[in-house]
């Protein structure tokens, strides 16, 4: 099976330029508010999708765990100089495309601001769905595509697509906006029970960011997070789903990692790298991060 193209911020300073200069306050620490109000009180282990250099991790307090998954190894460096490198975070450059873990492994998980990387959502969505233990949480962020700006703009003509449509729109390469409906319908295929939906960043506009004190600006959205529970007008939303399908089954003691190209586990680990005795394919192991895009040479 062909895999999609993977959006790679490989050698990417996309934490300090785009988070920590770019004027983004305002997004990250409503963000921060939904996480909060969607996160479970703890948990054994922790599935972060799309971690770049960590800026969420700190925020899954509870967690006896957490593994760090991005494609790009430079993220996951960045992640390591802010957390670590300790029993607690386990980082692995992986295509979210083809999850290196057995399944039903993990209690919980997270995808934010990654899906809208996502050529073939469904399949990103179907990954995580399989490494889920039953009962397991996922905090689904995704870009909406019917959003009050995209509404105007379509209206007055300043767009060609419509925010109205069903199917995602790729408003730049490898960028996409969903509808909030094909999203729960996604989920629903997938026996996810969505229990909450939190709509956020609601003011964001360079104008509001800069005529309104930011702990207005944050104090409002949090106030306006729960009307996601009857419409989703903002550019962001996120959503708390349960696995609840009475087939699904945990993860066999004993049992982490498994070859992303054959499936076989447990896989063998040596100090530089793992081997898979099925197809005899070796992954890389350097500087304490698992490498699981492409196989070493024997």
């Amino acid at each position: 099976m062909t895999t999609p193209p993977v959006c790679n911020y490989e050698g990417s300073d996309y934490q300090s330029s785009f988070w920590e200069q770019g004027g983004r306050e305002y997004e990250d620490r409503v963000e921060a508010i939904a996480l909060k109000r969607l996160l479970p009180k703890g948990g054994r282990l922790m599935l972060e999708v799309g971690a770049g250099a960590g800026r969420n991790t700190p925020r899954y307090v509870g967690f006896e765990r957490i593994v760090l998954l991005d494609y790009s190894q430079t993220q996951l460096e960045q992640a390591q100089g802010r957390l670590g490198k300790t029993e607690k975070y386990v980082y692995v450059a992986a295509d979210a495309y083809r999850l290196p873990f057995v399944d039903g492994l993990f209690d919980a998980a997270t995808m934010i601001r990654t899906l809208h990387h996502m050529a073939a959502a469904p399949r990103a969505l179907q990954q995580v769905r399989n490494v889920l233990a039953p009962d397991a949480t996922f905090i689904l962020e995704f870009a909406n595509k019917l959003n009050i700006k995209a509404i105007l703009r379509y209206w007055f003509r300043r767009q060609a697509w419509s925010p109205f449509t069903r199917e995602p729109v790729e408003f730049a390469k490898l960028n996409f906006d969903f509808h909030p409906k094909t999203i729960y319908n996604w989920l629903h295929e997938l026996d996810f029970h969505v229990e909450k939906t939190l709509t956020v960043s609601h003011f964001r506009t360079h104008f509001l960011k800069r005529l309104v004190p930011l702990a207005l600006l944050v104090f409002f959205d949090s106030m306006l997070q729960w009307t996601g529970a009857w419409f989703q007008l903002t550019p962001s939303v996120f959503v708390r789903a349960v696995v609840r399908d009475p087939a699904a089954v945990g993860s066999e003691a004993g049992a982490f990692f498994k070859c992303p190209e054959c499936g076989h586990a447990p896989l063998e680990e040596r100090a530089e790298f793992l081997t898979c005795h099925h197809c005899k394919r070796k992954w890389g192991i350097q500087g304490g991060i698992y490498d699981f895009r492409e196989p070493i040479e024997s």
